[in-house]
């Protein structure tokens, strides 16, 4: 079979995998979409219990729809937030259902590599018209599937970046049971391990955030279930999102709810903290870590690590892709999306331009493609696919239209690196305040003469999937 007949790979089944497969089979083409999970949207499983920022009309890709609508599928209320399990019973499976997509679908397979036809990575000639073999593992073994094109979706979920401010495991971390990662349901399926216990939350971004307010609810009911909140760096006022500026008022909610329990003294804050060891004392933990200037020996039951994600590139060891050594993001995208450079606000709308690699018709995509910055959103995938598949397609016009206006995300991701820089914590200040953001707001509300946005150094890149 010729190259161009061949099908599309797509790595992953989640939002953007699946938007990737519907905007393939609206251009005539066939989608191979290879999930290792058992079910479409395995990592939004994972945190089905939380409810995302964004309400369903940023959820849902128009492609998918389009589809979706042709099968009798009736649209969710637009303005609802949903939770993942709800974005997944209601809108992901419902599309993997659908004839063009369900076809090609492939549940319970990891991608093991990804090569050219007959080429290493080193070879060149000839390079671009061979077709790409993707080599995936399921129940039956091994399996080798010649495509003309590759879109990895998989996203940076089973990655979680570690609680140690080098990037690395503290030592005693790695593989303790007692260490959860991601935003667990301390509320729901693992309340026995939460309620009348002491967790210490480290991480300064919205997961951090849930979890912390998730732990209050068990609080209500046991008020000896404890919360000690570990923050990597010294300004409490960063994490407190967007406020009531953010055009997500969810994701503003959460952090004003979180400055309310802080001001209650239901939350033990730990700011500047760096841990240093885990080791388990009897049923426990114990942490030893410096916060600010002082050394603490720590005594708590369990442990959640909310410091983000990473991106796993492990099979990719045969295909020329270039990614920034700090994000690990596309060159052309990393300076868009680097926490070094910017400290919130939306990322301008992108596509296959600053999608692109040096490997001809291989894009990463999602999350995935933001590396180990912050802040992305699904429209903002959903667009990606748009215009890749476009490229793919041939439609190079279409690929270079910007199609998307993304509301301002009001998250506060690092300080500016240069003293005196108009940095920006929280989004804007409303209109009537005398203060250059949020945080400044607040600080001045407070008798304080502001939060010195803008005026910090040696930033934190505080890094996390939203």
């Amino acid at each position: 079979m010729k190259r161009l007949e061949l099908p599309v790979a797509v790595i992953g089944a989640g939002p953007v995998g699946l938007a990737a497969a519907a905007h393939v089979a609206m251009r005539g083409l066939t989608p191979l979409v290879v999930e290792r999970g058992r079910s479409v949207g395995a990592s939004l499983l994972d945190w089905g219990h939380v409810r995302v920022f964004s309400p369903w009309k940023y959820n849902v890709d128009a492609a998918a729809v389009t589809l979706l609508h042709h099968a009798g599928w009736t649209m969710p209320d637009p303005e609802h937030l949903p939770t993942g399990k709800e974005i997944v019973d209601q809108y992901l499976a419902p599309l993997s259902r659908v004839e063009a997509i369900a076809g090609g679908l492939k549940l319970g397979a990891t991608v093991m590599a990804i090569t050219r036809d007959h080429r290493d990575k080193v070879s060149s000639a000839g390079r671009g018209e061979a077709p790409f073999v993707v080599r995936y593992r399921d129940a039956d073994g091994e399996h080798d599937v010649a495509v003309r094109a590759v879109i990895d979706a998989s996203g940076t979920w089973t990655q979680p970046n570690p609680m140690g401010v080098n990037g690395l495991h503290v030592p005693g971390e790695a593989g303790e049971a007692r260490v959860s990662y991601g935003i667990p349901d301390v509320a729901g399926a693992r309340r026995a391990d939460f309620l009348g216990k002491r967790t210490l939350v480290v991480g300064s971004g919205h997961s951090a955030i849930n979890v912390a307010l998730a732990l209050m609810e068990l609080q209500d009911r046991d008020p000896g279930t404890e919360v000690l909140w570990a923050l990597r760096h010294h300004n409490i006022g960063r994490l407190l999102g967007g406020g009531l500026n953010d055009q997500l008022p969810e994701r503003g909610a959460l952090g004003l709810a979180a400055k309310s329990a802080m001001d209650a003294g239901r939350l033990q804050m730990l700011p500047a903290f760096v841990a240093r060891r885990v080791s388990a004392n009897g049923k426990g933990l114990q942490v030893i870590a410096s916060v600010g200037d002082e050394e603490r020996v720590l005594h708590v039951d369990q442990i959640v690590v909310t410091t983000g994600f990473r991106p796993d590139f492990s099979f990719l060891r045969e295909v020329r892709f270039q990614v920034d050594p700090a994000v690990e993001a596309p060159p052309a995208l990393a300076p868009l999306i680097d926490p070094n450079l910017h400290s919130c606000g939306t990322v301008p709308p992108h596509g296959v331009v600053e999608l692109a690699h040096p490997e001809t018709d291989f894009y990463i995509v999602g999350s995935k493609s933001y590396g180990r910055a912050p802040t992305f959103l699904m429209k903002t995938g959903y667009e990606q696919m748009r215009s890749v598949v476009a490229e793919i397609a041939g439609d190079h016009a279409a690929a270079r239209r910007v199609e998307l206006v993304l509301p301002e995300t009001g998250v506060c991701s690092t300080d500016q690196g240069q003293p005196g820089s108009a940095g920006c914590c929280g989004g804007p200040a409303a209109a009537e305040k005398d203060a250059c953001c949020v945080a400044d707001a607040v600080a001045k509300d407070e008798g304080r003469s502001g939060c010195g946005c803008g005026t910090r150094s040696a930033p934190e890149r505080a890094v996390e999937n939203a």
